[in-house]
């Protein structure tokens, strides 16, 4: 089935409908501890803002598709995290929509930042995917997970009684 690809003009004026669902504008408010009560009028204008702050989110979002070296009809993601970065009311959003960073670059940060606190040299290249890190007792690598903002933990895998290293007989494999 083809999508609708049709636009939905802006309004001239107000009516009486909106195009956002009243009950579920009104049970988001309702679940915000900080209002205790609200009027069908107040929820029925804070759906019309939404309707047009999403309709001026979008098309910011398209006039910087339009603005791409090939300009595009449909509206990604990096135009609308280039709409909040350009757009000095939009700035709000900036920890929404954030600006997409490749995995390569986010990964040499990590280790930079890991490198100034251990207090060894940093590199800027990387020489394989994975960090050299110290063999267990049973011979395999601990994985290094990273959050993106230069923490990382080491994940150890629980050894059981049963199956520790050595116990009957068992030697570590290799493979």
């Amino acid at each position: 089935m083809p999508y609708n690809t049709t636009p939905i003009r802006p309004r001239k004026e107000v009516t009486g409908t909106v195009q956002l669902p009243l009950s579920r504008v009104k049970k988001i408010i309702a679940v915000d501890p900080d209002i205790n009560i609200c009027s069908n009028n107040a929820a029925f204008a804070i759906t019309l803002a939404t309707e047009m702050f999403i309709q001026y989110l979008a098309e910011q979002g398209h006039t910087f598709a339009k603005l791409d070296k090939k300009p595009r009809r449909n509206v990604q993601y990096k135009d609308l995290s280039s709409a909040v970065t350009h757009k000095e009311n939009l700035e709000f959003l900036d920890d929404t929509i954030p600006k997409t960073i490749p995995y390569k670059e986010v990964k040499q940060k990590a280790a930079e930042t890991r490198a100034k606190l251990t207090g060894a040299k940093t590199t800027t290249t990387t020489t394989s995917d994975q960090p050299d890190e110290p063999a267990q007792t049973n011979g395999k690598k601990q994985k290094t997970l990273s959050n993106g903002f230069g923490v990382s933990s080491v994940v150890k895998k629980p050894e059981s009684e049963g199956t520790a290293a050595g116990h009957d007989g068992d030697v570590p494999m290799t493979g």
